[in-house]
């Protein structure tokens, strides 16, 4: 039996390499034979994926699948046709996700995070100052790390902060976590689900980072003010406690210069990668999610050779091929099995009558439009099981088909915006899961128990901002 499922893992592994490739000979060639190719491709990535879930993480692909088989029967459309060219959906999505994890390797080879705090340690003196800090250096983490971002510097923190347990900072530390990475998924171009929603939907991508780079930044003015009213609840002076800690971490730290040396590298990497990605694909013109994937191949090949390290790419490529790839069955087989019901959904046209259903139900309830009812799609199929990236994947993919009278930038951001409160209540969905396993509290107080005020609010923030400037363009 473990032969067998190693056996699967291997075809699983080789699959999705062959896959990510077929992909873009696909992209770059559009051969009618290398897109049959990687349909086929994709099938075995879905069914060998399948075979190496559980039986309790094997049921929203399978009924993501399920929806998609009964739509297609329904409708009479033909099935091969649906599992080929759905497999075919996520192609560029997928890619990305393979490639990306390639980026954290680099923060194993430097203590980028610690130069940055003991750098800039006047900016973190205070506990909104701290707070705050955590919340724009976790986004920029999340950049290169995903969600990975989130136990990663949860860990930092608890090491910097070690003497200080309990609820209270318990709420200090996470909040500031998961709200922080929640808003990445508002700006961050190599967040998945975003990257995804403007490539699909045809919105600017300067415009849709602009304006989720501002939302962000109202999100974190307003976690700040639920600090100052959480600090007056639990009774507690966190900024006695940060300035006790920093005093002791921060005397025996590492060497002044070493530590400006670190910074700036790690600021020079950023800003290479970011800006690349942006000049290619303004310049040359390839879609976002086409132009990712080399990028961070060549940025992350680049790093490695330049320090001289060549030996610890090849030990993190085989480490990451041999063992990580395989873990990810199940993020892959439920964004294929996502595609083909998307592809089910638009093609047999009942993705137009759901979206004529939610103009209806605009229409019928009061002071509500389009673009108010957005985020509640992501929120509900969120605490229905489905993570925040499947949800846009699903919604991006729908809305991709229909003509919507309003600009594709607030459609994005709509769409986002339920992700975000979606990532900071729903207890189902992998973050609050990931911070639970970390900190050790529950997912219902570190979700909808910490955070449901603060996503009420956020939401009428984002809904304010939408619906003043789609009635000044509008």
């Amino acid at each position: 039996m473990v032969s067998i499922r190693k056996g699967i893992a291997k075809l699983f592994t080789i699959a999705i390499i062959i896959y990510a490739i077929l992909h873009y000979i696909d992209v770059l060639f559009q051969l009618t034979t290398a897109s049959t190719l990687l349909g086929l491709t994709g099938i075995i990535v879905f069914v060998s994926g399948v075979l190496l879930l559980s039986m309790r993480t094997i049921t929203v692909p399978l009924f993501l699948f399920l929806i998609a088989f009964v739509i297609q029967v329904m409708t009479g459309h033909s099935l091969v046709s649906m599992i080929i060219e759905g497999s075919i959906e996520m192609s560029n999505l997928i890619t990305l996700l393979l490639i990306v994890p390639a980026i954290s390797w680099i923060f194993q080879e430097e203590p980028y995070i610690e130069a940055i705090v003991q750098v800039g340690k006047q900016l973190f003196d205070t506990s909104k100052k701290f707070y705050a800090g955590m919340m724009l250096i976790n986004q920029i983490i999340a950049y290169f790390l995903l969600f990975g971002c989130i136990p990663m510097m949860y860990q930092f923190v608890n090491d910097f902060l070690p003497s200080k347990t309990g609820e209270a900072w318990e709420y200090f530390k996470g909040t500031a976590l998961l709200r922080s990475f929640a808003l990445t998924t508002l700006w961050v171009v190599s967040i998945p689900s975003f990257a995804f929603a403007v490539d699909h939907l045809g919105a600017s991508l300067g415009w849709s980072i602009l304006q989720g780079f501002f939302i962000s930044m109202l999100g974190i003015a307003l976690a700040l003010f639920f600090l100052v009213q959480k600090e007056k609840t639990y009774q507690m002076n966190f900024t006695a406690g940060i300035q006790e800690e920093m005093h002791t971490r921060l005397h025996n730290s590492m060497k002044p210069h070493e530590a400006k040396r670190l910074v700036t590298e790690f600021v020079a990497l950023f800003v290479s990668m970011f800006s690349t990605i942006l000049l290619i694909h303004f310049v040359v013109g390839l879609r976002l999610l086409a132009v990712i994937p080399p990028i961070i191949m060549m940025w992350t090949i680049g790093y490695f050779l330049s320090k001289k390290r060549s030996k610890q790419l090849v030990l993190h490529t085989n480490t990451y091929i041999t063992v990580h790839i395989q873990q990810k069955a199940q993020q892959f087989s439920v964004l294929l099995a996502a595609g083909i019901l998307i592809y089910s959904v638009t093609q047999s046209g009942v993705g137009e009558y759901m979206i004529d259903g939610l103009f209806y139900l605009v229409d019928v309830i009061p002071f509500m439009n389009f673009l108010a009812v957005i985020p509640f799609m992501a929120i509900v199929l969120g605490f229905l099981g489905l993570g925040p990236l499947t949800v846009i994947v699903l919604v991006a993919g729908i809305l991709e088909s229909v003509a919507l009278p309003f600009p594709p930038e607030l459609v994005v951001l709509a769409m986002t915006s339920g992700s975000v409160i979606s990532v900071m209540l729903s207890p189902v969905v992998l973050p609050v899961i990931i911070l639970s396993t970390t900190n050790r509290l529950s997912i219902m107080k570190n979700g909808i128990g910490f955070n449901w005020g603060f996503a009420v609010i956020f939401y009428f923030i984002v809904q304010l901002y939408i619906q003043v400037v789609w009635f000044i363009i509008g």
